[in-house]
Formats: structure tokens, sequence, C-alpha cells
């Protein structure tokens, strides 16, 4: 059984590998100059390759299509996942919130240990390769190259988005494959940051991160996103983990309608409690200029534009603070508001949401429901989750269930 992988990231890696094992003649096409350029930025250089939270919670992180993921999920889950790095000298560690990650904090030991599975397994790894057409014939597919062409029995398609181009990423795997028959939904850049109207706040307080802050993001009123955890102001925007899962709901459903961030920064208080601590601070320095005691509240840089947003001078004596401006205080603390006006698009997306339509691909086997003997792995897929190493599980277990199925379906 000779078989093409088309795409040299994590789905297709896992999916030559895993029909190499199974004894098929695997040649794995890549037009970088090495394997795993995605891979080896994801998780800022450390790789969260998975993570270890229940199915359910899984699947709840799952932004589109989860249910199209349940078979080729349970066939290769997140610690069988776990035993095929371990097993093949990748030991992993788990941080906070489930995460997965290489002992050595190198995502480049993650590509290192693919990469020896699939010369163990004599695949044909041929870097700097560009293909331009995929034809089906009566017995299997034609592939052109730059190099020249070759005749495959079967094909997986793993060729990634348009997220993050700079690592080679574009759209040629959609391409090729609506050239044998197949269709995609629209694409959106997915885990990324976000522009907001009030950017100049964001350039003042530039590089600050906010940890343990909850966000909740409506459109057109309506709560469409709640999360926890740490995000970060840049000269454009907002970004860091929390913002970048909240793009993944804004992203294409929502990008024409009125979106708004609400931030509160000091969740582990009731509005209650944090106007009773304020009252508190206020009494011990009522001697004290507002701009000085809003340091004991916030970080310096925001402490500085606060006044502006909370409508107080900040030379104002707190023992002048009337009720209603403390309460204003109060009211922002716990629902900061910024307007989403866009994304950074596809240049600083981590994924794309949207691609090659699910209905038109076998769950099980990945397999093409159109073109026998075609498979799909990967991010070429419309299905994308949250961050937390849910989209590299979608890629090992969709590799894995394509590379199987490539390797071992038999068709009457």
């Amino acid at each position: 059984m000779k078989i093409a992988v088309i795409g040299g990231g994590a789905a297709g890696m896992m999916a030559a590998a895993v029909a190499a094992e199974a004894g098929a003649k695997v040649t794995l096409y890549e037009k970088n100059e090495k394997l795993g350029k995605k891979l080896f930025i994801t998780g800022k250089g450390r790789c969260n390759l998975t993570n270890s939270c229940d199915d359910a919670d899984f699947f709840s992180n799952v932004m589109s299509n989860p249910k199209f993921l349940y078979s080729a999920i349970y066939g290769f889950d997140q610690e069988r996942v776990r035993a095929f790095f371990e097993e093949n000298g990748c030991p992993l560690k788990e941080e906070r919130g489930g995460r997965i990650f290489p002992l050595s904090d190198h995502s480049s030991d993650v590509i290192k240990t693919l990469e020896k599975v699939l010369k163990r397994n004599s695949v044909d790894i041929r870097l700097n390769t560009r293909i331009s057409f995929v034809e089906k014939k009566a017995e299997g597919f034609l592939i052109r190259t730059n190099a020249g062409e070759d005749n495959v029995e079967r094909v997986i398609l793993a060729c990634g988005g348009p997220a993050y181009p700079s690592t080679g990423a574009d759209m040629k795997g959609y391409s090729l494959a609506e050239n044998l028959g197949h269709s995609k939904t629209g694409l959106y850049p997915a885990l990324v940051p976000l522009e907001v109207e009030e950017v100049e706040e964001c350039k003042a307080v530039m590089g600050l991160a906010l940890k343990n802050v909850s966000l909740c993001m409506k459109s057109s009123g309506k709560k469409i996103y709640e999360g926890f955890g740490e995000m970060l102001y840049t000269h454009f925007g907002l970004s860091g983990p929390l913002v970048l899962s909240a793009s993944s709901v804004y992203s294409g459903k929502y990008g024409e309608k009125e979106t708004k961030l609400f931030i509160d920064l000091k969740p582990a208080l009731s509005h209650e409690q944090l106007d009773k601590r304020i009252l508190r601070d206020f009494e011990e320095n009522m001697n004290k200029q507002f701009k000085n005691v809003l340091r004991l509240l916030l970080p310096g840089s925001l402490a500085e534009v606060f006044p502006k947003r909370v409508e107080i001078s900040p030379d104002k004596y707190v023992r002048e603070i009337s009720r209603a401006e403390r309460e204003r205080l109060v009211k922002v603390l716990k629902s900061l508001e910024y307007t989403v006006t866009g994304t950074r698009g596809f240049e600083e997306a981590i994924i794309t949401k949207g691609g090659i339509k699910v209905k038109e691909v076998d769950p099980s086997t990945m397999g093409s429901k159109l073109v026998k003997g075609l498979y799909f792995a990967g991010e070429m897929l419309d299905v994308d989750a949250l961050t937390g190493g849910y989209n590299l599980q979608i890629a090992w277990s969709t590799g894995y269930a394509a590379g199987k199925a490539a390797a071992e379906e038999v068709w009457e």
C-alpha cells in the first residue's frame, strides 16, 4: 500500500507514523525546509500537546463540530497520546488546567520524537516539496510536485489552514481538496488577539498582564462567552489566553455585530465586598489623592488610566469622593468595558476556524465520502477548540484515525 501524506505538521506526522507502522509504504510531503514548523512555536515554544481533562470537559472546549470528533478522540485519546510520546522517549509533565507539556519545555523534543518514529518506520520524508495538483485516477492518485510526479493508492491531506502564514501556512490544502470535489465552510482567524475601540487606553498600559480576572463577552447584549484566567494589554487592544479563547467564539459568527468585553478585575469579591474594601482603604488614606490610593487596588499603569475611566479627578482627595463616585468605581472595577472592532487576522491567529465540511468526511476513518482513498486530518477540517492543548489533541487523534484507516481499510 503506497500512501501520500501531504503536510508535515502535527496531524500529518502522526498520520504518516501510524500508516507506516501499520505496514504501508508512506511518503510525507512538506513544503518547508523542516517538519513541524508551526508545532515548533506553539505554546510559546513549549508545545502544550494535550490536556488531561475528562471527555465531557474536552468536548465542551471544542467550538466547532464536537460530535464529529467523538470516534477519533475515543480511538486515540489523551492517555494514548501521552503514552505515545513517553514510550518514544519524550517525558511529559502536567501543569495548571490539565495542560500537558514536554518535561524539557522544548517543542523541539516533540518534533524530534515524531521524526524518530517516522524514520524508524522508513517514511520517505520529502522536504521543500510543493504539491501543485492531486488527480484521482481509476486506481489511486497522481501527485504532481515541483520535483516530479508520483503514483499512490491513497492520499491523506493534512495541509493545515492559513493561520500563521509566517510558518508557510496557506490555502493550498483547500484548493487540492476542492479540485477533488470537496467543499469548505467560511474561514476565520481563531485564537487570535482582539482589536478594541479603546486602543489609546490599551497603548498606555501596553505589556501589562492581568492574572485571575474574569471576562464576559456580549454580542448585541447577549452573553456569548465567559471565562477566567489571564489577559494581556497590547498596542492594538487585548490578547492573552482568556481573550484568545473569547475570540474563537467571536470569529465568524459575531464579527458583524456589536460586541463588547466586560472585565471583572476583582472576581473574588462581590460588589458589596469590594465596596467595603474600598471604603476601608479610603478611610485609612483619607488625606491622600485618589491616584495614589488607586495603586492599592490596581497595578501601576492601569491605576494611571483609571481616573479617566471612572470620571474622578486623579488629584482629588479621597475624603472628598462622593458615595456615587465610589459606587461608579466599584462598577467599573467589576465590569471594565471594551468594544471589539475586529481581530488581528490570520497573521496572528493560532488556528483557523472553518475548513473542509465534516458532512463530507467519515468521522470514524477521516475518509472522504466523495472520493475513495482520500483522507483528511487536523486543521484542514471544520473543527477547532479553545486553548489548553485541545487543538493538538484533535490533530493527533484525526491524524491517527486517517493514518490507520488509509493503511488498513479494505473495500469490497
